[in-house]
This record gives C-alpha cells, structure tokens and sequence, in this order.
C-alpha cells in the first residue's frame, strides 16, 4: 500500500454532441417484498450520477412499486419466491447483463438460499464491471463464494457489519479493518469501500480516505444511494477505484450540503440524492 493518498478523480467534460448512451446503461438488481425503496433509491442516485439509462431488476412482487417510485428508469420483473428472487431470476438477470454497461447487486435483496445462489453467479460469471452491497454481500458471505473467483471488475461496498460477516472476523479497531480490507482488496483483485466516519477506499495498493460527510447520513438507505452513485461512475468510462472514490467524496458531498438546509436529525437518504447535482456542480 503506497504511504501517499490517492489524489481525487475527476469525470471528462461531457462532449456537446454526447447522447445518453455514451454515459452508460446500469443495471441495478435488488428489492424484495417490503424493501423495494432500497433498489429504488439506488437508481435514482444512478440517474442524479449521470447515468444516461438505468433499469432497475427487481421480484415482481414488488416491480410496480419500484417502478411507481421515479419515472425516469425501467423495470424488469424477476421470477421471485416468498417476496424474494428465486433460482428462475438468474435467466432475465443474464438476459439484462447482457446489454448493460455495469451493474450493481444487493440493495434490499434480502436474505435466501435461491438470492444467495443469483449472487453467487452473478458475481462469478459477469465480466462486467459490477458493485456489491447489502444483502449481495450478506449473499456472498452465506455462500462461502471465493472472492477471487470472478471475471470482471469488483468494487465491494460494506459497512462493519457486512465486512465482519464477509470476513468472519470481529475487529478490535478501525485501523484493523481499514488494513485487512487493503489486504483483501489485494489478494482478490477487486476494490474495497469499508464504509463509515472516512469511508475507506482500497485497492490493495492505493487508498483514499473520504473526508467528507456527516453523522446525518447514517439513516436508511444511505449506503444504496452510494450504490447507485459508484455504479453510474462506472459507467461513465471511470475505472473502478477511481469511481469508488469519487462516488464516496460526491456522496458525502451531498450529505454535507443537505445537512446545511435539513440539518443532520431530519436527514433522509432522499435529501442525499436531490443535493447530488449541486454536489457534482461544485467539482466543476
């Protein structure tokens, strides 16, 4: 791990004959029968990201309400199982990798053997460039998945207790976990956000601490607006560690100016998202 931080990316001047599909199509797979706003916030962040498409892949159990949420992303109905997706969704799931730009997996997924398998496939198989959050971690952490079985990129986005469940493992400090998620992030070949008060972004030999943010934004949903947000970095042309880091700087960014009007008590993981574009306009 290199003893300087790494410096903060930027994205390129949009070109004023850009169309939307220059800036990516990311697929957003999550939701569950009373945790459709999860996978919902996460696209919304997607498009407010600069996502110039976003489909969200949801149960069909709760596919109306996801889609009744915001106009201005499509839907795909996944073949679900007691309000979750079953073995079946991993065919429309395949079908819809098949023409994104980068995806993300896990807001609101909740937690079963059949959503566990779905990961599992997703995570090894895709080459995409793929974010995993949530229950997509809690999945892989089930499952026993080899973290370094997988054949595109990775950015894995953990709070605590996802990264003790993913790692079996009970920190004794901060630093602890900010050093094992660089040694991870090492020997699997993929990124590590270790989210928290200076989110930790790790690739195994750069890092970057996030220096913004509040104690506001630790409310629901909070972690699937990052979601949204690396995952339409992504697909705007960054490289994986460059994205997690912008993402995470933009997202606290954000939660710093609505803490200014809402205050940090009433804050919302929805003030997050509206402050998004004030926040990108600001690194302008």
């Amino acid at each position: 791990m290199t003893d300087q931080p790494a410096p903060l990316p930027r994205l390129p001047a949009r070109d004023v004959e850009g169309h939307k599909g220059n800036y990516g199509h990311a697929a957003i797979i999550g939701g569950s029968w009373g945790m459709s706003g999860a996978v919902s916030l996460s696209g919304l962040a997607a498009l407010r990201s600069g996502a110039g498409l976003v489909t969200i892949a949801t149960p069909d159990v709760c596919a109306a309400t996801v889609a009744a949420y915001h106009p201005c992303y499509m839907t795909v109905p996944l073949p679900s199982l007691d309000g979750k997706v079953s073995d079946a969704a991993y065919q429309p799931v395949g079908a819809l990798l098949a023409r994104v730009t980068t995806a993300a997996c896990g807001p609101g997924l909740g937690r079963s053997d059949p959503a566990g398998r779905v990961v599992a496939r997703i995570y090894t198989e895709s080459q995409l460039p793929l974010v995993i959050d949530a229950d997509g971690l809690n999945a892989l952490a089930a499952t026993e998945a080899d973290l370094a079985q997988h054949r595109g990129p990775r950015i894995l986005t953990p709070h605590p207790g996802e990264f003790a469940r993913l790692t079996r493992t009970r920190f004794p400090s901060r630093q602890a976990a900010c050093e094992t998620a660089s040694e991870l992030a090492r020997h699997y070949s993929l990124v590590m956000v270790l989210k928290g008060a200076g989110t930790w972004v790790t690739d195994g030999e750069r890092h970057f601490q996030n220096p913004t943010g509040n104690p506001g934004m630790a409310t629901a949903g909070s972690g699937d607006v990052l979601t949204g947000v690396v995952t339409a970095l992504l697909g705007q042309g960054l490289a994986p560690f460059e994205a997690a880091c912008l993402a995470v700087y933009v997202h606290g960014l954000a939660g710093d100016l609505a803490a200014e009007m809402v205050g940090q008590v009433g804050m919302l993981a929805s003030d997050i998202i509206n402050y998004l574009p004030q926040a990108f306009r600001q690194l302008e």
